[in-house]
């Protein structure tokens, strides 16, 4: 699902981009690589939401599009009696999703790498009392078993599409008796529309994970693209 930015996050995208630029023409080495490394981490969180950057005082339809969109398709899965996993690499992305869901009287389950009843999180949603369930795409991207949705939805995109095809997957389980259906929700002429085309032209990424803090074996050439 492609969208736009929010006027306010084009302007910071376009800002953070360009003082990158800038920083990267001056650094050398390992430096260079780790402000590159850096600077692609701000540049998703802006896609997602700016509050990620710290920024406050925020509206939520200034600061976020995919909020937005994700609210849309919430709505309409919910309405045609569907139940859904939302996956984030952001945990504060999932938080801030929180209280939109609260808003609308939503029910909801909650997981990340902090939640320490996954299990009784996991039984609640199994057994139907909750339509949607947040998740963390490291804390819940293997050994879940959650047939009960029919719905996936990933906030971001990840570099390694083999995690992201394993956290789907987590609806795709035995015992599952109905067509699964996964969105993946893409901000327009961004760092994520690379990564889409980076994987699509290196699917030898797959056996490696960009962390925060690695670099899943990106060359120079790739990270400055």
């Amino acid at each position: 699902v492609f969208c736009d930015l929010k006027p306010k996050q084009r302007e910071v995208y376009a800002r953070l981009l360009q003082e990158s630029k800038t920083s990267l023409l001056e650094a050398e080495g390992g430096r260079k690589r780790m402000l590159a490394l850096t600077a692609l981490l701000r540049l998703r969180q802006t896609c997602c939401d700016l509050r990620l950057l710290g920024l406050r005082d925020l509206a939520d339809e200034e600061a976020s599009v995919k909020a937005e969109v994700l609210a849309e398709l919430l709505d309409e899965a919910l309405e045609g009696g569907h139940r859904v996993l939302v996956f984030s690499q952001f945990v504060e992305m999932l938080q801030l999703i929180v209280p939109r869901l609260a808003e609308k009287r939503i029910d909801f389950c909650y997981l990340d790498g902090q939640t320490r009843n996954r299990a009784d999180v996991v039984k609640r949603f199994q057994t139907r009392e909750v339509p949607v369930f947040l998740i963390s795409l490291k804390a819940g991207g293997v050994g879940l078993n959650l047939t009960a949705a029919d719905t996936v939805i990933h906030v971001d995109p990840w570099w390694n599409p083999a995690v992201e095809a394993q956290a789907t997957d987590r609806a795709h389980r035995i015992g599952q008796d109905r067509v699964v259906t996964s969105y993946k929700l893409i901000t327009r002429n961004t760092v994520e529309e690379k990564i889409l085309s980076l994987l699509n032209r290196k699917r030898a990424l797959t056996d490696s994970l960009l962390e925060e803090t690695g670099d899943a074996h990106l060359s120079e050439g790739e990270l400055m693209q």
